[in-house]
């Protein structure tokens, strides 16, 4: 008789880093039950045997259908744009709150990971970064076993959308550099950010705490962050600082537009506090242990393999003299 496969139960499986971390738990032989909102399944997930379950936070009967049974529960839904502070605290804090507890019900032996942002670490900044910190502590007021609270940095790699933009600036003639001059910005693959996670759940003792990064953990300048995505791209273009005042300037922009047409905005004045922040690295005393993972993924290698991706998908065009 073959022996049962543990079951990972999956929120937020279809976001860019969930579906990545549902193939990095089918990998290591969990039977994976994804929660999705939309009903075809991912394409990295094709002949995985992946179960899913319809439905979102505020379902208590699909957490439940979701929750029953599982060995581990690896808590990635959130929103990353909202329209107010409270839209985001619906989610990422009382969403969590609504899943940690119904863990605590009806599988309170179960371990629990929490996916949340290196934002969290300073909630002053924003309100996504505010909710994010939250939400960690929703976690830990909702379940009383065994949790596991993950910050990942800036991640990027294959269906990203996010950091795509990175790679369409560098292909322009004269690039712009956005952020603090000499602020430092952890990265990771999302290969990497997945298979950390999966690695975790197979531990049954994880850290209570801990943040990702690739092999480079004291971070990158923004410079060298665009000039690695212009490499990359076959490119060598000239650099132009964008002043603080024209990045308070868009966030200010972005934030009326949201207001005026009451729909989210990814880039307001929090993500300008964000982007102006001058320490996004991460220190050795908050890093994953190597023994559990480590990361494979160099910036050079990642966002070349990230080109390439990009223009087969046909999400950047192919290679060719810049504009």
């Amino acid at each position: 008789m073959m022996a049962r496969k543990p079951i990972a139960a999956v929120t937020g499986a279809t976001g860019f880093l969930g579906c990545h971390t549902v193939a990095a738990l089918a990998e290591r032989g969990f039977h994976v039950r994804a929660m999705i909102r939309r009903p075809e399944p991912h394409p990295l997930w094709q002949d995985r045997g992946i179960e899913t379950v319809s439905g979102g936070l505020a379902d208590e009967t699909a957490l439940q259908r979701l929750l029953t049974g599982a060995d581990v529960v690896l808590h990635l839904a959130g929103l990353v744009r909202a329209r107010s502070p409270q839209a985001f605290l619906a989610v990422n804090r009382d969403g969590a709150f609504r899943l940690a507890s119904m863990l605590q019900r009806c599988t309170p032996a179960a371990r629990l990971i929490g996916i949340s942002s290196l934002a969290a670490r300073a909630p002053h900044l924003s309100a996504y970064a505010a909710s994010k910190f939250a939400g960690e502590q929703a976690l830990r007021d909702g379940f009383g076993g065994k949790l596991c609270i993950v910050r990942p940095p800036a991640i990027y790699g294959p269906w990203d959308t996010a950091t795509l933009s990175i790679f369409r600036s560098a292909a322009f003639r004269i690039v712009p550099v956005a952020g603090h001059p000499h602020s430092r910005i952890a990265m990771i693959h999302v290969t990497d950010a997945a298979d950390a996670i999966a690695a975790l759940a197979t531990h049954e003792t994880p850290p209570s705490l801990c943040t990702l990064a690739d092999g480079n953990p004291q971070g990158y300048t923004p410079q060298e962050i665009m000039q690695t995505a212009a490499q990359a791209l076959g490119h060598h273009p000239h650099y132009v600082r964008l002043p603080a005042a024209s990045i308070w300037g868009a966030g200010l922009a972005g934030s009326l537009y949201g207001l005026l047409s009451r729909r989210p905005t990814i880039f307001n004045t929090g993500k300008a506090r964000e982007m102006l922040h001058p320490d996004w690295s991460v220190s050795p005393a908050e890093l994953l242990p190597d023994a559990i993972a480590r990361p494979r993924i160099s910036l050079d290698h990642g966002f070349s393999s990230a080109v390439a991706w990009y223009r087969a998908a046909g999400w950047l065009a192919p290679a060719h003299a810049p504009r």
